[in-house]
């Protein structure tokens, strides 16, 4: 397999896994209820419109890259998600913990994402990657301040 197959495999990874956090973060917030349920809907609005937007960037980058097409059919799209299309249900807690975990994986996606453009030498693949991950990780310690758990930053800072 050459860099550019990697490359394009990751960038279909990236968009099947975006493609399964949208709708799961979309659903959260339609079925989102609690004491807390203005503030809550409205931050996982936010995550799903960004999830949203980013899947007409990822599919248009596999096309400006000249990779190839996207995936062609949802059950395509699916096999290449590392984002699990399981049931969101539950409490409101419930609820954004799924959102919390999908986001961590999506983190993961956009790394191997960044190092497979680097090894092909597409910088602005690599760059489009990291401001995704910056993104994505202030959504996740959103939802980490609000849950009280320890995020991806607790070990090195303690907080």
């Amino acid at each position: 397999m050459t860099n550019l197959d990697t490359l394009h495999q990751q960038l279909n990874r990236a968009y099947g896994s975006n493609f399964v956090a949208y709708q799961r973060a979309h659903i959260a917030h339609i079925n989102i209820r609690g004491r807390s349920f203005y503030q809550d809907h409205k931050l996982l609005q936010k995550i799903y419109e960004y999830l949203q937007a980013n899947t007409d960037v990822l599919g248009e980058k596999i096309q400006a890259c000249g990779l190839g097409a996207i995936p062609e059919s949802i059950a395509d799209t699916l096999n290449h998600s590392d984002v699990v299309d399981a049931s969101v249900a539950g409490t409101a807690e419930d609820l954004l913990h799924t959102v919390w975990e999908d986001l961590n994986t999506m983190i993961e996606v956009y790394h191997g994402l960044g190092e497979a453009a680097r090894m092909a030498n597409y910088p602005d693949v690599d760059n489009m990657a990291a401001d995704h991950i910056g993104v994505l990780a202030t959504f996740a310690w959103k939802i980490e301040a609000t849950l009280e758990i320890p995020g991806r930053h607790h070990e090195r800072t303690g907080y």
